[in-house]
């Protein structure tokens, strides 16, 4: 493995760590916060995927 995919598989299991121990146990229902705590880890992720992704097209 090169180094960008260790550093995208650490950071995915890192945001998986960080996220399923803060959702509530009945589902994300009883805390407001919980659903939007999740939409920005998402989107985190999302932003670091096409980050990655530009930078290998740039490469090409």
């Amino acid at each position: 493995m090169n180094l960008k995919k260790m550093l995208l598989l650490f950071g995915l299991v890192l945001m998986l760590t960080v996220a399923l121990p803060l959702c509530a146990q009945t589902g994300c229902t009883d805390l407001p916060e919980d659903p939007t705590l999740m939409l920005a880890l998402v989107g985190g992720a999302g932003a670091l995927a096409a980050s990655v992704w530009r930078s290998r097209n740039r490469k090409l």
